[in-house]
């Protein structure tokens, strides 16, 4: 089991995810951010490795404008040896890394432009986890979609296009149950179709499901990971008090999630925690967790 967190981390002084507007875009500009980008995904890294926090999942921001027409060169060898060292650094860490583009990545869209647009994108993401020879237990997340008023519909119509997609896009994707549309039991008929293993996530879950106990939930999303998925992926979240319905925690509650730790037993997963304080609750997790024989050897108490 590792523990880890998305995207941003508050502590080094520096993120990841840089871009600009698409109005102020030169080549020049470009390759000064991703070098930035890329040098802060280094030290972020960096940070993990040396608290013992082995899961992030890496900004799609990576490289700004990636899968848009304006790019106008090739990123990806310019990157080449950067990106390249960058695996070296987490493959040597033994980390796992995922992706998660947003929610305009829409597989059963209507639209065919939206359409093309969410398969650059994907493309995208599978470039930047290749170009790090990273192995397939690197996921790309994303949602089903929409319902477009007929949820039958919808499904087959995703599970057409994922089946459609390129062998490159469609070894790295997994698909997430979510608080609106489709919970567990759609994502779960998908993968009875596609093979895509189920990323799931416990809040979404506890927002939307069809009656399924966590632990029966659990279980229906673990034994769709296979060898080369690696272990099953768990996004964690609780409701932040007071806030709107959905709205995700800026700290790490101890309570629920030593709750959450003891319920999910004996599944081995890999948590990340999307919690609004990021780093700092991944930490606190890792020292509730401490004594949790799932848990890697070696990472360090942070402290409850």
């Amino acid at each position: 089991m590792k523990i880890g967190y998305p995207c941003i981390n508050r502590s080094i002084g520096c993120t990841a995810n840089r871009t600009f507007r698409l109005v102020s875009y030169h080549r020049e500009r470009l390759i000064e951010t991703v070098a930035e980008n890329l040098a802060c995904l280094r030290k972020i890294l960096g940070f993990n490795r040396e608290h013992g926090i082995l899961f992030f999942r890496i900004s799609s921001d990576l490289v700004p404008f990636a899968s848009h027409p304006v790019m106008n060169f090739s990123w990806q060898d310019r990157f080449l040896d950067q990106f390249g060292e960058i695996g070296k650094m987490i493959k040597a860490a033994g980390m796992r890394i995922s992706m998660h583009p947003d929610q305009f990545i829409l597989i059963n869209a209507l639209d065919e432009g939206i359409l093309e647009r969410s398969v650059a994108e994907l493309r995208y993401h599978a470039q930047v986890l290749d170009l790090m020879h990273l192995d397939t237990t690197a996921k790309i997340q994303i949602h089903v979609g929409g319902l477009y008023g007929d949820r039958e519909v919808a499904i087959r119509r995703f599970i057409e296009r994922a089946g459609g997609l390129d062998e490159d896009i469609r070894r790295r994707l997994a698909i997430e149950n979510d608080d609106l549309r489709f919970p567990l039991a759609d994502c779960l008929r998908i993968h009875a179709e596609t093979g895509l293993p189920v990323v799931f996530d416990v809040f979404h879950h506890g927002l939307n499901n069809r009656g399924e106990q966590l632990a029966r939930a659990l279980a229906s999303a673990t034994v769709t990971w296979k060898g080369a998925d690696g272990i099953p992926m768990v996004d964690y979240s609780s409701q932040e008090a007071g806030k709107r319905r959905g709205t995700h925690a800026k700290s790490l509650d101890a309570a629920l999630f030593r709750r959450f730790l003891l319920e999910s037993r004996p599944y081995d997963t890999d948590i990340m925690l999307e919690i609004k304080d990021k780093e700092t609750s991944a930490l606190r997790a890792l020292g509730i967790a401490h004594d949790d024989l799932r848990l890697l050897p070696g990472a360090p108490d942070g402290g409850t």
